[in-house]
């Protein structure tokens, strides 16, 4: 928010600098952003009359001008503005002087060949406007000629550009400014006074107030003003809402945005005759309630907007004339013919203005602060406040007022116990420096800070405790005894607190679980796969997704229930661009629901595809298909490099992965995850290459794996200097019994001397019976301590030939 430092100081005595007071708000949590000093862009700029204009002698777009600033002579000055004529006040700039918005310097010229001796000014060389379509034409009434003009612009000021934390919907307003600065210097404080507005009640159309939905509005305040007259608004007041970058508009429109810069509550004017033009009738009856499906009206921004359920509206006779809490409707706005009004002054709830505006995609300066939450207890006030002003400045009478409020306790206060014990304990010890006194905060002094801010304390029974009634407009803001805790360090300072370390430190550590999750990155990534990320965000398609109830997008408007689809979109994505094949992995969380309960857990998931070669000289230039081998030995690795043993069994449940080239792995018993192709549908449809591999593993049965003590610490087995003794052992066994199977049992019959088993041939074809297939297989025998003999190694051959007869019933070959 833009604090007019001009404007603070009516409210509150503030005797710092404005960089002063910059770094105490800012020290105090209210970050200020920018100083824009206004005061040197018109200096050395004086208030100036014409009091003869006439025509260049060599140009026809420019005027000579005697100009009176005052002095014993006039000015002579050359101009070229179109509405330069004689008897006007005017800003000049004389010779001297620097205008630091346009960089300019003015000194003594000659402009074809006329001596020119200072300039006239425009707004725009001011810095009051951006375009100006000729020099400024002050109206006064007892002009000062050569007085400084910056008093008459509104330029003796200094903006802060103040940002405050979402709690404090108070600092969105001059009021909350001037207390927070009040509490912090300790100066005297000048609230605006809103005495109450006499109603006229005199014989005038009719005008209710019912609320259909009092939890999207709790209060509201609807007053008939008549007889107004719309004009231009007074200069102090143009010059406070320019100041705060609020466009100045007529006089009944900037009061209302007068106050909700002042007390920080939203307003809404209707123009009263346009009202019942619009409805049909002359009794107006203004309702809230929420939209229904196909209702739509334009907003003041000119927009036709399509309403949605969450939509909050402020209806005359049932018919919406504004998006409550956001914005008002174009066909009831305030105009220059408007002579009748009904000014609004309602709260809403805040997460329902919320909604309504992110449903329209729509902020508003009043939106933002009902989403904040306004002060709930000076709404009366700022009404009222509003009334007399318009009053003030347009004419006119006010004749009805009438509120709808909710039947629920509107009470704004709250009491809430504060520990002086639980205070220091938080807080620690205070730089009391040479000054002495009590390493702590004292009652007293705790007790001066929280009054400061408004609250009323009052010691209890208890020893050292403090019972604290919070003011109104902190009613949404102190909740708990950390928050006035917090109160106290920022307004006794945060600097005048020491530094402190705890008394016991130790150098940090990873935790065992985290630990193990970095070795599975890192493993997956020495396979040669690209570490990936993507959003949890995903469109809402099934019915076990975990739906968001407020969503900022379609496309994420659920959370996602497995990881492959965001791998298979990207892989699609870098081929479209032309960056090749994405081969990477992702760690990350999935969401399911199973009944009514919403479920976790993390997983890592990965894709891989593409040719793997880089020059393909050898193959014509053509890509050649990844194999299911080539894949799966880059999941090998990676599992390799972790020390697991995954076994694999053929699996065709997942309807995306092809039905004969699908893996379902598991690790000790434990269900790891999946592997497998592409269904060769799924691939044609999102035109990716011939043959693309994925994988998704539970990560907790990973981790659990790698968490067991024969995986934390790798032991050394030293190496045997003796030489091996392999056999090869060829059989037809059928398709469907899986090699790795084999594997096992023939690990398990030939005991402790075997070191390893390789497939090394597989054959379908002639030769072979129908529903089997060729294997042979290298064993290899090893002992550490001898060489082995015929008589070591031929009894656990016979015992591989034995188990595979009988378990698998293969045809012996060899």
């Amino acid at each position: 928010m833009r604090i007019s430092l001009k404007w603070l100081q009516e409210l509150v005595d503030v005797a710092m600098s404005p960089e002063e007071l910059a770094e105490t708000l800012t020290m105090a949590g209210f970050e200020v952003e920018e100083i824009e000093d206004r005061r040197p862009w018109a200096s050395g700029v004086v208030l100036g009359k014409i009091i003869a204009c006439g025509q260049h002698p060599n140009a026809d777009k420019l005027r000579v001008c005697q100009v009176d600033v005052g002095s014993s002579e006039a000015l002579n000055i050359v101009c070229g503005a179109p509405n330069a004529r004689a008897d006007i006040y005017v800003p000049v700039a004389v010779v001297g002087t620097y205008l630091s918005t346009i960089d300019l310097k003015i000194k003594p010229a000659k402009l074809r060949g006329v001596p020119s001796e200072g300039m006239i000014c425009s707004l725009a060389e001011l810095g009051l406007s951006k375009e100006s379509a000729g020099i400024h034409i002050f109206d006064l009434e007892n002009p000062e000629l050569g007085s400084d003009i910056r008093p008459l612009l509104g330029l003796d000021d200094v903006i802060l550009d103040l940002t405050a934390t979402a709690n404090r919907a108070d600092a969105l307003s001059m009021v909350g400014v001037a207390r927070e600065v009040a509490a912090l210097t300790g100066a005297s404080l000048r609230i605006p006074a809103a005495n109450g507005v006499a109603i006229e009640g005199k014989e005038s159309p009719g005008l209710a107030v019912e609320i259909s939905e009092p939890q999207g509005c709790p209060i509201y305040i609807g007053t008939a003003i008549e007889g107004v007259k719309i004009a231009a608004s007074p200069a102090w007041l143009q010059q406070r809402l320019q100041a705060a970058g609020v466009r100045p508009i007529n006089n009944v429109v900037d009061v209302t945005n007068y106050i909700l810069l002042e007390w920080g509550q939203p307003l809404h004017a209707f123009d009263r005759d346009r009202l019942q033009s619009f409805t049909g009738t002359q009794d107006i009856n203004i309702g809230v309630r929420f939209a229904s499906s196909g209702e739509s009206f334009k907003t003041l921004d000119g927009q036709n907007r399509n309403l949605q359920a969450q939509n909050l509206l402020i209806t005359a006779s049932d018919k919406p004339v504004a998006l409550a809490g956001v914005m008002g409707g174009e066909d009831t706005e305030v105009h220059e013919g408007t002579q009748n009004l009904v000014l609004e002054a309602a709260i809403f709830d805040q997460a329902t203005i919320r909604r309504s505006a992110r449903a329209q995609g729509l902020r508003s300066e009043a939106s933002i602060r009902y989403e904040r939450g306004v002060n709930q207890a000076a709404l009366t006030t700022a009404c009222n406040r509003a009334v007399a002003l318009i009053l003030e400045l347009a004419g006119g009478t006010a004749t009805v007022q009438k509120t709808s409020r909710s039947g629920e306790d509107l009470s704004f206060s709250r009491s809430l116990e504060l520990r002086l014990d639980r205070v220091n304990l938080v807080l620690g010890q205070l730089k009391r420096g040479e000054t002495g006194g009590s390493k702590y905060l004292e009652p007293e002094e705790v007790k001066n800070i929280l009054t400061a801010l408004g609250c009323e304390v009052v010691s209890t029974e208890k020893e050292r405790v403090f019972a604290i009634t919070v003011p109104p407009y902190r009613y949404r803001d102190l909740e708990r005894e950390i928050d006035l805790i917090e109160e106290v360090a920022r307004l006794h300072g945060y600097d005048n607190f020491c530094d402190t370390l705890p008394s016991k430190t130790e150098p940090g550590y990873l935790s065992p679980e985290y630990a193990a999750i970095r070795n599975v990155r890192s493993a997956f990534r020495a396979a040669g796969l690209t570490e990936l990320m993507h959003y949890s965000l995903v469109k809402t398609e099934g019915d076990n997704q975990v739906v968001l109830a407020n969503p900022l997008f379609v496309e994420y408007s659920a959370l996602r229930t497995e990881m492959l689809s965001g791998l298979i979109d990207a892989f699609q994505y870098n081929l479209e661009q032309g960056n090749g094949a994405l081969n990477g992995f992702e760690v990350g969380r999935i969401f399911w629901k199973d009944g009514d309960a919403m479920k976790e857990a993390d997983a890592v998931a990965g894709i891989i595809g593409g040719d793997p070669t880089v020059w393909k000289w050898q193959q014509g230039g053509r890509d050649r298909p990844l194999t299911w081998f080539e894949a799966k030995g880059v999941l090998e690795s990676a599992f390799q490099e972790l020390g697991l043993s995954v076994e694999y069994q053929s699996d065709s449940s997942n309807t995306r992965l092809h039905p004969g080239r699908t893996a379902a792995l598991s690790l000790n018993g434990k269900h790891l995850g999946v592997f497998g192709q592409l269904h060769p549908q799924l691939q044609q449809e999102k035109d990716l290459p011939e043959q693309v591999y994925v994988f998704q593993l539970d990560l907790a049965v990973l981790l659990g794996e790698l968490g067991r003590s024969n995986n934390l610490t790798r032991k050394f087995a030293g190496y045997s200097s003796f030489p091996a003794s392999d056999r090869d052992i060829a059989f037809f066994a059928p398709v469907e019994v899986p090699v790795v199977e084999m594997q096992s049992a023939m690990k398990k019959a030939a005991g402790s001397l075997l070191d390893s088993v390789e497939l090394f041939d597989e054959y379908r074809g002639d030769n072979v019976p129908a529903g089997q297939r060729s294997l042979a297989f290298r064993l290899v025998y090893r002992a550490g301590d001898r060489t082995l003999s015929e008589t070591d190694v031929e009894p656990a051959q016979q015992k591989v030939r034995d188990v595979l007869v009988e378990k698998f019933g293969v045809s012996l070959r060899s």
